[in-house]
């Protein structure tokens, strides 16, 4: 499903996840709505999957190693965005979740898109407007996310978390993709948005 819309229900942006335990996060995310606005357009779309990296003790979270210049963002405080260039190839957005000190965020994979469809195509010529945003390099390209936004506020920066009201629907839980340690656990979430 793509959805466009000429005037958008503006609403206060989401904030009511900030410290909140992650998998709680992971569950509520959905249906939010990940924006992008810059130079007065505005790039967005309905969160459909994401995923939860939690903590030193999670193999497959970037805090495994223990704090990095990297992974700084991941250490709080919550609200924030975590950008990394993932292989060196794509920009993969993440919203921190836990209380400052605490390692953990959602990595958000994939988005319905919603608003400024016209400026994605250009971002990705060439796509299926339902291939714009499946996978998270392809939603930052769509969106025009890079390592400008790490640490940004996700309530208030140029990118930003809002709650339009859009209902979810067949959320499922399943193993992370995409990597190879840390696979046993259900951290993976994806959803239909409700017509």
């Amino acid at each position: 499903m793509t959805t466009t819309s000429q005037n958008p229900r503006r609403t206060n942006a989401w904030t009511s996840w900030h410290g909140l335990p992650t998998l709680d996060v992971l569950e509520a995310i959905l249906g939010k709505v990940l924006v992008h606005e810059r130079r007065g357009r505005r790039t967005s779309g309905i969160i459909i999957e994401a995923e939860a990296y939690i903590g030193e003790d999670d193999p497959a979270c970037h805090a495994a190693p223990g704090p990095t210049p990297r992974n700084v963002p991941l250490y709080g405080p919550p609200g924030r965005a975590y950008v990394y260039l993932n292989y060196g190839m794509h920009y993969l957005v993440n919203a921190v979740t836990e209380v400052e000190g605490s390692p953990a965020a959602v990595l958000i994979r994939a988005l319905v898109p919603f608003e400024g469809l016209d400026l994605m195509r250009r971002r990705r010529p060439g796509v299926r407007d339902d291939r714009l945003c499946a996978g998270p390099g392809n939603l930052t390209k769509a969106l025009g996310i890079d390592l400008r936004h790490n640490k940004s506020d996700l309530a208030t920066g140029p990118v930003r978390l809002e709650d339009h009201g859009f209902r979810v629907r067949d959320v499922a839980y399943s193993t992370r993709i995409g990597i190879r340690v840390g696979t046993d656990r259900l951290w993976r979430a994806t959803a239909s948005i409700e017509d």
